[in-house]
């Protein structure tokens, strides 16, 4: 046997000679030099490798020929970017793994222009002199919300985080226990609050929070009440807690600011089409709140962004606060901002042409013909790989978002054959692009709802060459 490897291990090829090689040679216009020596030293100590373990034994002749098409192979792997699309067939609308929102095509097509060229992200057009980039979604946000100011930074976290530094360093921030949430990340309001360098006080317990529990605490260290909408879980039971309008009262009166973190905020109500009542940021104003803080990329529909909106002289301070430049947004965040929320000026625009707002809301009806015409797309399957059918099932919004709403949907359902449940799941996510599914009950599972028009023949061709594998 070690005579075997020895042999084996002269049989691997020198890179010089794998380079000289005609394939390699022909690549060498496609690919830079560097990246093809890349491929063959991972090619090359992945066989020396495999050699020694005894996975690759006599009978095989590791010529120039078979190792440069090894390094063709290895070269397609290393040279595809990190960061590529998928097909989201799980049901979950606002997918925290897979990229949270997608963007309108009306957004999508402002990026060449903009992207690709200067722009006035700071710079006053009508006085020629410096602007401020806040000015390009300032306005916007104030005619949508009724809020008196606004600005924008790269998440929510950044939002509460800034927000806390600006105003209530060193002194304390009141919350209710029931309300110390901790979202994706292990991103926690008490850990943020300590960054922010206040005290925070918890009062009441964890069901139950009074307003004579906000009462007690309020002294001349007090800066800020602080209210944290529970966006990604729910108390149920034996359960109380201050409305906002009490909290923005009690505040008022003691003249103190009133900031609510409403997490995955939306513009929409979307009780008004089915689901489960949930604060708007309209509301939270109207309400009384003197600050609200909310997501770009959840239920708004757009990119990552934290919005920070509410009182003049608050906003202002928050601005100059010189952390706000460290957590500042760039110019094709502002765009795709500014594009989404240009479709809110008409609310039946935006829940047409914002994806998230449109799967959330597409009806049981809707779903089921989408589901059939995908079936048809398939076609009739003659195999034992897997058998398929339509069922009924249920969407999530995700993005800790509508935490206990289900959404009836269709799904495609593949049910094992000779394939199994991992084979079946894995080839599909192996497969460019990736098509992610869920698997439940002994079935990989395809919810139609998060699967756009534009992947559907995709999804057809991949499953019908699924059924194709032997």
């Amino acid at each position: 046997m070690p005579a075997i490897r020895q042999e084996l291990f002269r049989e691997i090829p020198a890179v010089d000679r794998l380079l000289a090689t005609e394939r390699l040679q022909q690549l060498s216009a496609e690919y830079p030099r560097t990246l093809i020596l890349k491929a063959i030293n991972l090619v090359l100590d992945d066989l020396r490798t495999r050699i020694q373990s005894g996975e690759i034994e006599g009978g095989i002749q590791l010529g120039p020929d078979l190792v440069s098409i090894m390094v063709m192979e290895e070269l397609k792997i290393i040279s595809r970017p990190s960061l590529r699309p998928v097909i989201n067939a799980t049901g979950v609308v606002i997918h925290t793994n897979l990229g949270r929102s997608i963007l309108a095509e009306k957004v999508l097509k402002k990026f060449t222009l903009l992207s690709g060229g200067y722009s006035n992200l700071e710079y006053d057009l009508e006085k020629g002199v410096r602007g401020s980039r806040y000015s390009h979604v300032e306005d916007i946000l104030k005619d949508l919300t009724g809020a008196e100011a606004a600005m924008v930074v790269n998440n929510n976290a950044a939002a509460v985080l800034v927000s806390l530094e600006t105003l209530a360093r060193g002194r304390q921030v009141v919350v209710s226990r029931g309300q110390l949430v901790e979202i994706g990340g292990s991103f926690r309001i008490p850990d943020v609050m300590r960054k922010s360098g206040a005290r925070m006080v918890e009062v009441g317990a964890t069901n139950k929070t009074h307003l004579r529990d906000y009462e007690e605490v309020i002294g001349p260290e007090t800066a800020l009440l602080l209210k944290v909408h529970r966006s990604n879980f729910e108390l149920v039971g034996f359960t109380e807690e201050v409305s906002l309008s009490e909290l923005a009262d009690l505040g008022r009166r003691n003249g103190i600011p009133v900031m609510e973190d409403l997490g995955s905020g939306s513009l929409v109500d979307f009780s008004k089409y089915g689901l489960t009542k949930e604060p708007t940021v309209q509301d939270s104003l109207s309400q009384g709140a003197s600050l609200v803080t909310f997501s770009g990329d959840k239920m708004l529909g757009g990119p990552q962004a934290g919005i920070i909106l509410g009182q003049k002289e608050l906003v202002e301070a928050i601005k100059k606060n010189q952390l706000s430049r460290a957590l500042r947004i760039d110019k094709l965040t502002l765009l795709a901002l500014e594009e989404t929320l240009r479709l809110y000026r008409d609310e039946r625009v935006a829940v047409k042409e914002i994806p998230t707002l449109r799967m959330i809301c597409q009806t049981q009806r809707s779903l089921a013909g989408k589901a059939d015409r995908l079936l048809k797309l398939i076609g009739r399957l003659k195999c034992d790989n897997f058998s398929i059918e339509l069922i009924t099932g249920s969407s999530k919004v995700g993005g800790g978002s509508l935490p206990l709403q289900e959404l009836p949907s269709r799904l495609v359902a593949l049910i094992p054959g000779k394939l199994s449940l991992q084979a079946m799941e894995t080839w599909l996510r192996a497969h460019d692009p990736s098509i992610i599914t869920r698997l439940e009950k002994e079935r990989v599972l395809l919810d139609v709802r998060t699967v756009q028009e534009k992947e559907m023949k995709t999804v057809a061709r991949v499953i019908k060459d699924l059924a194709q594998q032997a």
